[in-house]
């Protein structure tokens, strides 16, 4: 069942504030793999001119995959999660990410469609300091595959 398009440009309330930790931020690095000084070294991160150490760009990640669950269990919707699978991710940073910052996330729809039998949901998650300033903006991709997807590939073929 297609996904209703009257939901496209609908935004949803803002997350309570997630304060980002300079622990987090290590483990965060340390996690993906990324080796980067900026992230752990504070001296590193000034001989770069930041004030502190910065988060890696997809830090935010975990903050804006959880708002969007407003968008993925609104019942009204009727996105069923189980069929759902990540299609794609980006980022656009206005600054870096620091210790300290207070980040709160408003989730907008921007787009449904179906294709292919399936339904593709475009997401934009803004992210904003305490003072309300858009610190990055994250831009998810979901795929709710249709329930032909489940059927065996001689049932598809029309065999």
């Amino acid at each position: 069942m297609a996904l209703d398009q009257s939901f496209v440009g609908r935004t949803y309330p803002p997350t309570p504030p997630y304060e980002v930790g300079r622990e987090k931020i290590r483990e965060f690095a340390e996690a993906v793999g990324d080796t980067n000084p900026a992230y752990t070294d504070p001296e590193a991160a000034a001989a770069l001119g930041h004030p502190d150490v910065i988060a890696p760009p997809t830090f935010v990640f975990a903050i804006t995959f959880k708002a969007a669950r407003q968008v993925t269990e609104d019942p009204q919707l009727g996105l069923d999660y189980d069929r759902v699978v990540h299609g794609d991710q980006k980022f656009v940073h206005v600054r870096p990410v620091r210790p300290g910052d207070r980040l709160t996330v408003s989730t907008t729809i921007q787009a449904i469609r179906s294709m292919a039998g399936n339904d593709i949901l475009d997401v934009r998650g803004d992210v904003h300091d305490e003072a309300g300033e858009l610190v990055v903006t994250a831009y998810t991709k979901l795929v709710a595959r249709g329930p032909e997807a489940d059927a065996p590939a001689a049932e598809t073929k029309g065999a």
